[in-house]
């Protein structure tokens, strides 16, 4: 009898310790780098939908690049197909890329500075110093790319180098469309400007790969199209 007792209560020790090892371990899996959440998105004071956010460290970022058609005011930005009247631009526009619906929508810069505002209340298009926030976070420009970028050959071209999407950016390969109206690098990179110029007619962006785990970091021109990916004011 009391071998019997004895059996059963360790066989239940036994139990437990597993459930509580199994636990621990799907604890530990959870990406220690961001939580998400949702968020009110408006313009013009007027509730549009909400949208998916990342909190990556300190900072609180759309989960998703920016698709708007109106200025924070509520003005129309204006959509531009046409190569030549994209090339001739001096003032805010954007197109979706290869002016297909079903991909990616571009700005330039021009959108990006406009005083009426881009991004929704609450939200604005960030700087370069806090791109450069993010990627020190994330270990460095070095590998900060790869734990941004959606992992997989679904949007990305092969071999997606070390994308992990550990830090829950999911950041797609949107490509840009040139001042000169040409679109390009799609599937093979992800552009997204900040808000901070280079020179005069220069502006920076970062660029991510699908060769490379960086976060590069360069300047382009104003009339590029980009994507842009908000973060929380």
């Amino acid at each position: 009898m009391k071998t019997t007792i004895k059996t059963g209560f360790a066989a239940l020790v036994l139990l437990l310790a597993i459930s509580c090892k199994k636990e621990n371990s799907n604890i530990q899996s959870i990406p220690a780098t961001n939580t998400s959440s949702t968020e009110d998105l408006s313009v013009n004071n007027k509730l549009i939908r909400a949208i998916p956010s990342i909190r990556i460290g300190s900072q609180l970022w759309m989960a998703k690049d920016l698709r708007v058609n109106r200025y924070r005011n509520g003005d129309s930005i204006p959509q531009v197909t046409d190569p030549n009247a994209w090339a001739a631009l001096t003032s805010g526009a954007w197109c979706w890329y290869n002016n297909d619906p079903h991909l990616g929508k571009l700005y330039n810069w021009y959108a990006v500075n406009d005083p009426r505002g881009l991004a929704p209340t609450g939200w604005h298009v960030p700087s370069d110093a806090e791109f450069t926030t993010l990627s020190t976070f994330l270990g460095g420009e070095e590998v900060a790319g790869g734990k941004m970028k959606e992992t997989g050959t679904k949007h990305w071209l092969t071999p997606n180098t070390d994308a992990t999407n550990s830090s829950g950016f999911t950041g797609l390969p949107g490509g840009l469309r040139r001042d000169d109206g040409f679109f390009t690098y799609t599937s093979y990179y992800s552009y997204w400007w900040t808000s901070s110029k280079s020179e005069s007619l220069d502006s920076y962006m970062r660029e991510g790969a699908y060769n490379s785990p960086k976060l590069n970091k360069s300047a382009y021109w104003q009339g590029y199209g980009l994507s842009v990916r908000c973060i929380k004011d």
